[in-house]
């Protein structure tokens, strides 16, 4: 049995382009995600306030939204290594600008929240861009094992990250962490200035002119497009139970108020899911079949959603989450790479700034949906009715729409890469 078939698929990492800007991304996982602990932790010592908290999230997402609408035509019109420069420039200049507001004492909320403006505008920039560039640096067949790699090192930084920065900020402060962040961003600055040209194609001087309108437009009437993306909405507002795990985890399996234990693990549980299947991603980055498979693992998805909220132990739902965090992993890896190879090359900056604010809305969105909806049924029926809605909704769309489980990487993206 050849067992290295199953592990991490390294082939991207042949191209120097992509393994120049992997490395990077690997160093700022980490050492770039201090400020995702440190500026709520600051706002709240310095007010006392959740609310000022939930105002500077809001900022943020804001912020983003707008950022990666527009960020998506100007990746259409321009250089978008140049862009990507932008972008993490900007999260230089935040990072720079939180650690000297801390540095010097000014301590000022209203430039916070600046500051998360300028982070978010930033960030937006710096995903849209991103997801639009990576096409343009490997073949089709490659995109899924691309998108393995950066999401391995993003979610080893989301359980990495805050775990260090919990640990230095007592021991050093806010302001370092702050620094951190921004001497980390100098490796990716590195990567992205000795990226190869990626100029617009010759006919997209109208991009920025017809603004982030035509991306919706053009994906409005891409039947396979909108069903990824109705694929990856259903999977994410209706099942997913962040909301409600601290309710799991006091009233359901007996935790302490205010958290404890049990409530790290549920949390913990559904990352760590995602490294697992993100350390076997060479099971599935050669297949073709990828809106099957990307289908398959959103039912997966909502199977697993039931199976927590009818759980009554903890250990079952630690088991439910660890399993749903795999196949999440694969849902959007699949889902990345055909919203990649699909959308026309003229047009993918804009696609992919619409797939950024889903990305970032709709978790945002299940959040509100699972509060309001476990006050009123409880958590239980709340998280048990959401996988099954998602389950039904994916298999209504797949029925529907059998493009998208008919999809095949090497055959069905009209005008894909190969041919660019």
């Amino acid at each position: 049995m050849n067992l290295g078939a199953y592990v991490v698929d390294r082939r991207p990492l042949r191209i120097p382009a992509f393994r120049r800007l992997w490395t990077a991304s690997a160093v700022t996982a980490v050492g770039g995600s201090f400020s995702i602990v440190a500026v709520p932790t600051q706002l709240f010592t310095l007010t006392g306030s959740s609310a000022v908290v939930g105002v500077s999230a809001a900022v943020s997402m804001c912020a983003l939204v707008v950022s990666a609408l527009w960020s998506g035509a100007l990746a259409d019109a321009t250089d978008r290594g140049r862009l990507l420069l932008f972008g993490n420039a900007g999260l230089g200049v935040a990072y720079l600008g939180l650690w000297l507001n801390t540095a010097l004492r000014l301590d000022s909320v209203p430039v916070l929240l600046g500051l998360v403006a300028v982070q978010g505008v930033s960030f937006g920039v710096t995903m849209t861009a991103t997801g639009a560039a990576v096409p343009r640096l490997m073949p089709a067949e490659l995109l899924v094992a691309a998108n393995s790699l950066s999401a391995l090192t993003r979610y080893t930084g989301a359980v990495v990250g805050p775990l260090l920065a919990g640990v230095l900020i007592p021991a050093v402060g806010l302001g370092p962490l702050y620094l951190i962040d921004a001497l980390a961003l100098g490796a990716v600055l590195w990567a992205v200035a000795l990226l190869p040209p990626m100029p617009p194609r010759p006919d997209a001087g109208r991009a920025v002119r017809a603004g982030p309108g035509a991306g919706l437009r053009y994906l409005a009437r891409s039947r396979v497009l909108v069903a990824v993306l109705a694929v990856d909405l259903a999977a994410m507002v209706f099942a997913m139970p962040t909301a409600l795990l601290p309710e799991l985890a006091e009233r359901q399996y007996g935790g302490p108020p205010g958290g404890g234990a049990g409530l790290g693990v549920l949390f913990a549980a559904y990352p760590a899911g995602v490294l697992a299947a993100g350390l076997l991603s060479g099971t599935f980055s050669r297949a073709r079949r990828h809106g099957a498979l990307m289908a398959s693992a959103a039912m997966a998805w909502g199977g697993c959603v039931v199976l927590l909220g009818a759980a009554t132990d903890l250990r079952l739902a630690v088991v439910a989450l660890v399993a749903g965090g795999a196949v999440n992993f694969v849902l959007s890896t699949f889902r990345n790479a055909i919203s990649q190879a699909y959308a026309d090359d003229r047009l993918r900056g804009r696609v992919q700034g619409v797939l950024t604010v889903v990305l970032i809305g709709g978790p945002q969105l299940a959040n509100v949906l699972h509060g309001l909806a476990g006050a009123a049924v409880g958590a239980r029926w709340t998280i048990g009715i959401g996988g099954a809605l998602t389950v039904l909704t994916v298999a209504f769309l797949s029925r529907a729409v059998p493009q998208l489980w008919r999809y095949d990487a090497w055959r069905s993206a009209p005008g894909g890469i190969r041919d660019q």
